[in-house]
């Protein structure tokens, strides 16, 4: 089994969940319209779980450019196969963009009218323009996402169960998916927390390419700031896990 066809398949997974709640909870006509901030929290947590359920036992599951990045940095993961990687999670990201507008077509055509609505669906803008806090905010949170991942499976971080220690790693992908809950509740309201170039970039590039009526720009002035924040973030996270553990 390829581990490059299972980071596609789970990175298309993960932002069809995820991009999907968006979609849900924001454009015309939905009946989850309105559904709020801690329903789509609480998705893009567990559109992570079901990504990580299905590429976890073949390719580990980063499904995240910053991630496969972060490990790779930390000693954890291969370099060779960090492009491979990288490459199939930004396709799968692409594809899950295109599934989710071809799920909620009628409700786009229905949200014409609200062009800003409709890019928030694929991809994140902040709440407030300020490139440089815009930065830090992704920075800070993928350095959190990327320094948690390494934690949770270090392992220090064992229980025990009759007589068996296990690590909390061992648990699979609920403890990711509290994390990322977590940071959407607690740092996303700046950005969105994209915190994954797969998951802002490739559908930001759907967006684009889509016949998406009455759409706008694509929003590419900011569209550096969730891959620089995310990437760099997690070169950060790596050298603070290997000086202290």
């Amino acid at each position: 089994m390829n581990p490059y066809v299972f980071e596609f398949l789970g990175t298309l997974i993960l932002v069809l969940f995820g991009d999907g709640v968006c979609a849900a909870c924001s454009l015309n006509k939905s009946k989850a319209q309105g559904g709020g901030w801690v329903v789509i929290s609480l998705a893009w947590g567990l559109a992570v779980m079901m990504g990580v359920l299905v590429a976890g036992p073949v390719s580990g599951a980063h499904l995240n450019p910053a991630v496969s990045l972060g490990l790779a940095i930390a000693g954890k993961f291969a370099w060779n196969l960090v492009p491979g990687y990288i490459v199939a999670q930004m396709l799968g990201g692409f594809a899950g963009a295109v599934l989710v507008w071809l799920f909620y077509k009628d409700h786009y055509k229905a949200t014409a009218d609200q062009p800003d609505t409709i890019l928030g669906t694929f991809c994140t803008m902040p709440a407030i323009w300020n490139p440089w806090r815009n930065f830090l905010s992704e920075f800070i949170a993928t350095c959190l996402l990327v320094f948690l991942i390494l934690a949770i499976g270090h392992e220090g971080n064992t229980f025990q169960v009759g007589s068996v220690m296990a690590s909390s790693g061992a648990l699979g992908a609920w403890p990711v998916t509290c994390v990322i809950m977590a940071l959407g509740m607690s740092l996303g309201g700046t950005t969105g927390y994209a915190m994954n170039p797969a998951r802002d970039l490739s559908p930001r590039c759907a967006h684009a390419i889509l016949p998406i009526a009455g759409k706008r720009d694509s929003g590419w002035n900011y569209s550096w700031i969730p891959v620089a924040g995310p990437m760099l973030g997690a070169c950060l996270a790596a050298g603070i896990f290997l000086l202290v553990f």
